[in-house]
């Protein structure tokens, strides 16, 4: 939902009020769609909308009567009359009542307040207000009305270099900083100085309102009183804030209407500078305008990095020195020579939610007996960079607005508090790319500091770094091999293990699962765990999303690093917290081994290919229409034609055909036209192609450029398979039967091997160390299916394991009748119970293979998996050959 968007739409419904269209345009505006508002219209016709004044909408729970006084109606009673109905409004067109009989709230408005009251609505778009206002309703209003100003002086002023945009984003710190103030006391207890002010001494037509706005700045930068009485009420600000000379936006009468409703409408002193910033960020960037409220990281979120990096020890030694205030003094201490450091801090959401927790501790250990003289923790202690300029200015001003409103706390607690300005010296907070700026410059690493690192540094994957990230990643990994596999992220854990190493500090950074999965996995954690760091702490898997409601969020971990010693690790697996003595680049608590990519199987089966490359050849790719018209015209054709089956095909049990042609009968093929025709194509895609290895396959246009086939039958395993399945769905195909490369195959296997891939002991393992397209499972046979380590069994047991695996093939061939494809199959939802029952009875013979003790979680499967890996390599070294099939 676009805020923006709707409380435009709402105004200009009730600007331009059209009595027959007005609630069919009120539904478009909170996102029905056109299809549903006509036929909402068609039967509001049949049911005489327009002469009873009545509409009831069923699947949104909504009741409108159109009425001379809507005063004259209980609203409470026409809802409960309503059975199923949420939401009552009754309007003359001029009064607008609504009731909402869920949340028990009403609204009795003028008709045009109603786009200023559209939070009221919300749940109509599926966001619910207990949801959508968890703590920032200030924050969504304030942002939506500096989205409107930013719009209406961007019309007017020009941005068309870095000069004029640096301009126009201190402009609206500096204006967030006096609204903030002249709400919270910060000028005195003068009311809406600063907006009654500009009001007062402007034009209506906002002509000269850069002048008087210039004024105010510059008298906060001046502690002169050879200025006006009024503007003498202005204190000296100080702290930098208002210091340099930036040119200021002119304004238009509509701008200046607008930057005083910002003052007079709203309450600016309950804003929350964690999530405000990052809200008002997605104001000046336009790629970030489509749903306000959906751009900060929750403070949850941001809990999970900073409990288990730092503030935990802090409590948990807290709670040792109650009532002991020697030892109280030395914690408060402790905490004085903390630095905190986010090296990709956006608008400064984790230090201004680190900056809290320590206030908040520290009051704490002033109310239990520490030695009370005034707040110690200062802003010099927290340092961040920040590559984008606008969100490099907000964090500054949300530092000090942060801890403005942490002094009112200790104030209410202890009756004092310092002087709010002259403001003192701010966090440091560093304009650049942390890539290239030496951290140790930003953020000194002095003697006696404890200094934590930690963030959300950009995500940004392999396949979409622009030009200027590839610079970044070779400068920062120069000299190490396959970087540019890696995720961008990777130049932040790097940079840290350097920064960190043999110091007193740690960090923690949210990332995205990639750099814990795949080639990525030994590529950045051998480099990491080099430098004798380890990982002390991580959060596997989860959703990291804010509290706006329907926002998916994207999958991420949370990894804390520490130079090595002997303190137990914790791994958060979900709700669970796990001691461990180690936890390695899998975030599994197993040993530091790192899965390379193996151009033969670890132990003794077959091997396992990609199927033929297709490339440059769609012409031999045949759907089904196109295998009959060709053989609509010579039956004969049919020895050129093959079915052909790779991934998608298989699992959704789609028919598709190529043309197989062997040089032995080529020349028999040609004879028919419509494929001479297809092969000549080729042969002319081929040769003008720029790919030199395609233009040699011109020789042979018949052909694809691999020719592998079965004798007897091919295990095809797609590459590609959702992360909701459980299992892969792999199987057989008969010999008639050809495998594109988008799927790979073990040709003529044995039934067992089957049994060896659907095992839920290789499934959990293909998790773990395979990459990932998007959130699906990329199967891949050199990192997945050649390191898997299995024991070696005997024949009796390679018979049982066939047995098992076809009391899953007759189990899927039973429901295939009826027309299920293997994707219906292995819908985690809908999966039958025999098929399930007959994985299940596999699964547990398989894990018999390796022990006869049950295992009791997936995650001491992947422990003994690596554990079994180690021992194999060990091996491996130590007899200096291939042969891996001793058992163990």
């Amino acid at each position: 939902m676009n805020i923006i968007e709707l409380e435009t739409g709402l105004q200009d419904i009730t600007d331009g009020l059209c009595k027959e269209n007005f609630i069919f345009d009120f539904f478009l505006a909170y996102g029905m769609s056109k299809t549903s508002v006509d036929r909402v219209k068609k039967n509001a016709k049949v049911n005489k909308l327009d002469s009873d004044g009545e509409l009831t909408v069923k699947n949104k729970k909504f009741f409108f009567k159109v009425i001379d006084s809507p005063h004259s109606i209980t609203l409470e009673e026409l809802a409960e009359s309503k059975k199923g109905i949420r939401f009552v409004v009754v309007t003359d067109y001029s009064r607008f009542c609504a009731y909402d009989s869920n949340l028990k709230s009403f609204i009795d408005i003028d008709m045009d307040e109603l786009s200023k009251n559209y939070d009221f609505f919300l749940p109509l778009a599926g966001i619910e207000k207990a949801l959508f206002y968890d703590e920032k309703e200030a924050d969504v209003k304030a942002s939506v009305k500096m989205a409107k100003l930013f719009d209406e002086l961007n019309k007017t002023n020009s941005t068309d270099n870095e000069d004029d945009v640096k301009a126009l984003n201190v402009f609206f710190t500096r204006l967030l900083f006096c609204l903030f103030a002249e709400d919270s006391a910060m000028f005195g207890s003068d009311e809406n100085l600063f907006t009654n002010y500009i009001e007062t001494v402007s034009k209506k037509d906002g002509s000269d309102l850069h002048v008087h706005v210039e004024s105010v700045f510059n008298k906060l930068n001046s502690n002169s009183q050879d200025v006006s009485t009024t503007l003498q009420k202005f204190p000296y600000v100080n702290g930098g804030l208002f210091r340099d000379s930036f040119a200021i936006p002119s304004f238009t009468q509509k701008a200046r209407k607008l930057l005083i409703e910002c003052g007079s409408e709203l309450d600016w002193s309950q804003i929350n500078p964690d999530i405000f910033g990052s809200m008002i960020q997605a104001v000046i960037t336009d790629e970030h305008r489509g749903g306000l409220g959906m751009h900060y990281t929750s403070v949850p979120n941001i809990m999970k990095v900073i409990e288990p990096l730092f503030l935990d020890e802090l409590y948990e030694e807290f709670e040792k020195v109650k009532g002991n205030t020697k030892k109280l003094n030395l914690l408060h201490l402790r905490l004085q020579n903390l630095k905190i450091f986010d090296p990709a801090c956006g608008s400064g959401n984790f230090l201004i939610i680190a900056y809290k927790e320590l206030r908040k501790l520290e009051i704490l250990i002033f109310k239990e007996g520490g030695l009370l003289i005034s707040p110690s923790i200062e802003l010099t202690q927290f340092y961040g960079i920040e590559l984008d300029d606008f969100a490099h200015e907000v964090a500054i001003l949300s530092l000090w607005l942060t801890e403005h409103q942490m002094n009112l706390e200790f104030k209410k607690e202890f009756g004092t508090v310092p002087a709010t300005f002259p403001l003192q010296d701010g966090g440091y907070i560093a304009h650049g790319n942390a890539t290239r700026l030496d951290w140790n410059e930003v953020c000194p690493r002095d003697d006696g500091d404890e200094i934590y690192i930690l963030g959300n540094p950009p995500y940004i994957g392999t396949r979409n770094q622009e030009k200027n990230h590839k610079l970044d990643m070779a400068y920062v990994f120069h000299g190490i091999k396959n970087y540019k596999n890696l995720d961008y992220i990777a130049c932040w854990f790097y940079i840290g293990a350097k920064y960190i190493e043999n110091i007193n500090a740690k960090y923690a950074f949210v990332s995205t699962n990639s750099i814990v999965q795949g080639d990525q996995v030994a590529i950045l954690w051998s480099n990491i765990f080099s430098k004798n760091i380890e990982i002390a702490f991580a959060y596997q898997s989860f959703k990291w999303k804010n509290n706006a409601k329907n926002n998916a969020g994207v999958t991420v971990v949370i990894i804390g690093l520490e130079n090595i010693n002997n303190r137990d690790k914790k791994l958060y697996i979900n709700d669970l917290i796990k001691k461990t003595k180690e936890i390695n680049g899998y975030l599994i608590s197993a040993p530091k081994v790192f899965i390379k990519r193996r151009s033969e199987p670890l132990i003794e089966i077959p091997k396992m290919s990609y199927g033929n490359y297709t490339g440059g050849c769609n012409e031999l790719l045949l759907s089904p229409l196109e295998k009959d018209d060709i053989l609509s015209e010579n039956k004969n054709a049919q020895k050129f034609i093959r079915k052909l089956s790779g991934s998608a095909e298989f699992i959704q049990n789609k028919e598709r055909y190529c043309l197989w042609i062997y040089n032995s009968n080529l020349e028999e093929a040609l004879k028919i036209d419509k494929i001479k025709d297809r092969i000549n194509q080729v042969k002319q895609n081929r040769l003008l192609s720029k790919d030199e290895s395609l233009q040699k396959l011109a020789d042979r246009p018949h052909q694809f450029r691999d020719l592998k086939e079965a004798k007897k039958s091919s295990i095809i395993v797609p590459i590609v398979s959702s992360e909701r399945r459980k299992y892969i769905p792999i199987g057989f195909l008969d010999k008639e039967y050809i495998i594109p490369n988008s799927a790979q195959a073990i040709y003529d296997a044995d039934v067992w091997i089957f049994g060896f891939i659907s095992s839920y002991m290789h499934n959990i393992w293909m998790r773990a160390v395979a990459g990932r397209l998007k959130t699906d499972y990329r199967y891949s046979s050199t990192l997945v299916y050649n390191t898997f380590p299995f024991p070696k069994i005997t024949n009796n047991q390679k018979e049982d394991i066939t047995e098992l695996v076809n009391n899953i093939l007759d189990a899927r061939d039973s429901h295939k009748i009826y027309g299920k494809t293997l994707a219906d199959l292995y819908d985690p939802d809908k999966m039958p119970d025999d098929l399930r029952q007959a994985h299940k009875d596999l699964d547990l013979y398989m894990e018999q293979c390796y022990r006869k003790k049950p295992f009791e979680s997936d995650e001491e499967r992947l422990a003994y998996l690596f554990v079994l890996t180690q021992h194999l390599e060990m091996l491996l070294r130590s007899l200096k050959r291939v042969d891996l099939t001793i058992p163990l």
